[in-house]
């Protein structure tokens, strides 16, 4: 391959057949091209930004007012922190634009204020391509951002991460041969050839060393060849090699076209090498912008020179680092650099030139070869000239739940953990509650079986809850920049738990039906497991919610036992409806375990023929339950003289009906119950979408 031709990834990709060797399903066979590309001159992006200020209100706390001379009733004080103060720069495609300083100077900040990561009405100055404001629908798609964190799917390998992000990057016109040679392609460049049927890891499971997965995290988001990359700090906790090896990485492809623009706490002299313009910042004032080769020059005149063996980055940080100590700070240094700058502009970097507009220089770029998210170049302007998601839903949709169950089947202790603890309460269940009869003692038990069998499936939904709270980041990556629609991540979301629950419902119907002696036969059973799963599926969409709006596990796990203990209080188990308190009653209706509760008590007493009360068994729960049987007789003799109706052992005095009506089940009939039930899943599943519409802006303010 040629370094000067600087061929981008689509013009490598147009020498990668559609044919696939054997299956389909197999990776394209790979291998390094040579090729003969004409040199020809890169297209001209110039990212700007001029006067970027922006500033927080910080609290000030005190832990005793009294002490502090302000009375309890006074608001507490606060004062503004400058985080960025009047930046200004530029970064050119082709070169590598890194930005110093040290913990708290701004860096991040600065990264987070081009990408778009802070929100307009707090952000002051401009940020502009070619000379035009940069639009952040537009920033989206032709943009992407590396955040400090590997955020990875830890069972996925280092091809499956990067096919999978492929896959939702890069249009459906292009061949799926062709994804996977760009893949190929990428894995190559990224020096990865040698991990890429590794799993990711983590904690629990071996995996790619940390270098490797930082690499991968480069990787997914420039599958698509991004025209800008941003990157926050992507040599932190790397050793000096892999750090090298990234930032190398980074040159690459900064060269094929791009703008490439990272934080960097203190590189190398050989990363040092690699980068082409330097931004330092104090305190967020920048203290010196310009090329490495400059440094010498810069400090030299400053009255500082820089020792002729010594590292020119590590040697200005603690320059910096001694004057931000000492009492005028930096502001000298700040002055300074504005007036060299304006006094060595002929030595100093010249403004860059770009005779193209935002408009044709993406048009030439997307000819060039740049796979900006599947773009067109027959638009009439910019923000038009890119799809808003390279693919349509049900095409998300496939991916993210292939994704999805792949890394589950790889975990399958997760499922079994769960199911284990299904089958061991409803074998509990199944075992104290054996062949019940019909008697008073075995309608009482029913109605106790009942209460906890419906319970027991919203409380063994708890599971659920972690897994959109260890996702959370990597779904604000991918829907930052349009990886995929957030209406595509619910679908896929529900689609895929689907399956686990028909299971656990069947097993768990299975097991405890027969062995209670649940009335209904065959018909019976089918609308008993409808309920079973209509409750998982209930349970499953409220933890969920709960999932996108509480970030911690552990708070989550309290939130969702109390609240699960208030739905079973208030379903009418305990107390029935009419003698729930009336400031209480509408909790009663909001409880999820009212509905399933009712609805298989009306499919085990919905029979009005059946008697579960005769003659004598009226006694049975009372004090007189322990009276002979004759005693009992003459009790209903008298009963039956003062009533004038006769009453005799076999009569019957209680049947279903009276048992739902003395339970207070008497507002809707079975079926309502179940269709209740189902609707309050997607209820909460329209509720989970909201949560991640408006919790998942990603911004600060």
């Amino acid at each position: 391959m040629l370094e000067m031709s600087s061929p981008t990834f689509a013009q490598l990709l147009n020498n990668v057949g559609d044919h696939v060797t054997g299956d389909e399903t197999e990776t394209s066979v790979h291998q390094v091209l040579t090729m003969e590309l004409p040199v020809q001159q890169s297209i001209p992006f110039v990212l700007s930004f001029s006067n970027l200020t922006y500033s927080v209100r910080v609290r000030r706390k005190s832990i005793f007012p009294a002490i502090s001379g302000r009375r309890a009733d006074e608001p507490r004080s606060t004062r503004t922190k400058v985080l960025l103060n009047d930046i200004s720069g530029e970064a050119r495609d082709g070169e590598l634009l890194a930005v110093l300083g040290a913990s708290g100077s701004g860096k991040s900040t600065l990264i987070d204020a081009l990408a778009n990561r802070i929100a307009k009405e707090s952000l002051k100055g401009e940020v502009k391509l070619n000379g035009e404001p940069l639009h952040s629908k537009l920033l989206k798609v032709i943009s992407a951002y590396v955040m400090q964190d590997d955020l990875l799917y830890p069972m996925l390998t280092v091809e499956e991460t990067l096919m999978f992000s492929a896959e939702f990057r890069l249009p459906r016109t292009l061949s799926k041969s062709k994804k996977k040679g760009r893949v190929q392609a990428l894995i190559d460049q990224l020096g990865l050839r040698n991990a890429a049927k590794t799993i990711i890891g983590d904690e629990g499971h071996r995996g790619v060393s940390g270098g490797e997965r930082r690499r991968v995290s480069i990787g997914i988001d420039i599958i698509h060849d991004p025209i800008i990359l941003f990157l926050d700090e992507p040599t932190s906790g790397l050793d000096s090699t892999s750090a090298f090896m990234v930032v190398k990485v980074l040159q690459r492809i900064a060269q094929s076209g791009s703008i490439v623009i990272m934080s960097i706490h203190q590189p190398s002299y050989r990363i040092l090498g690699l980068l082409d313009r330097l931004i330092f910042l104090s305190r967020g004032q920048t203290v010196y912008s310009g090329s490495p080769l400059n440094l010498p020059q810069f400090f030299a005149d400053f009255g500082h020179s820089i020792p002729e063996n010594e590292n020119k980055t590590e040697f200005a940080l603690d320059l910096i680092r001694e004057l931000e100590g000492s009492p005028d700070g930096t502001d000298n240094l700040v002055e300074f650099n504005r007036k060299w700058k304006n006094t060595n502009r002929n030595s100093a970097a010249t403004p860059a030139r770009y005779d193209l507009s935002l408009k044709e220089a993406i048009s030439a770029s997307i000819s060039r070869g740049k796979l900006v998210s599947g773009a067109a170049n027959d638009a009439a302007n910019p923000t038009s000239m890119v799809p808003t998601f390279a693919n349509p839903i049900w095409t998300e949709m496939a991916v993210l739940s292939k994704r999805s169950f792949t890394n589950s089947w790889r975990m399958p202790e997760i499922f079994f953990v769960r199911f284990g603890a299904v089958m061991v309460t409803g074998f509990i269940l199944a075992t104290m509650f054996w062949r019940l009869d019909d008697s008073p003692k075995g309608v009482r038990e029913r109605i106790g079986f009942f209460a906890f069998a419906m319970s027991t499936t919203y409380y063994t939904c708890a599971d659920a809850l972690p897994v959109f709270i260890h996702e959370r980041f990597i779904f604000m990556r991918e829907t930052a920049y349009n990886a995929y629609r957030r209406s595509s991540y619910c679908l896929s979301h529900a689609l895929v738990s689907i399956p686990a629950l028909i299971f656990l419902s069947i097993s768990f119907a299975a097991l405890t039906f027969w062995a209670v002696g649940l009335d209904g036969g065959a018909s019976g059973f089918l609308f008993y497991l409808s309920v079973v799963l209509a409750s998982f599926w209930a349970g499953n969409s409220f933890v969920t919610f709960l999932s996108g709006v509480i970030p911690h596990v552990m708070i989550g796990y309290v939130i969702v036992v109390a609240i699960f203990a208030y739905y079973l209080l208030f379903s009418g188990f305990f107390l029935n409806r009419d003698r729930i308190p009336s400031y209480w009653i509408w909790f009663h209706y909001l409880s999820l375990v009212k509905y399933p509760y009712e609805a298989v008590l009306q499919n085990e007493f919905k029979d009005p023929t059946k008697c579960f009360v005769r003659g004598i068994q009226l006694f049975d729960n009372s004090p007189l339950g322990d009276i002979s049987i004759s005693l009992k007789e003459k009790l209903l003799d008298s009963i039956s003289k003062t009533l004038n109706v006769r009453i005799t052992s076999s009569t019957c005095v209680m049947t279903g009906a009276d048992i739902l009506v003395q339970q207070g089940i008497t507002q809707l009939n079975k079926w309502n119950c179940l269709w209740v039930t189902i609707a309050w899943g997607f209820f909460f599943r329209i509720l989970f979408y909201f949560s991640l519409l408006l919790g998942s802006k990603n911004k600060r303010r």
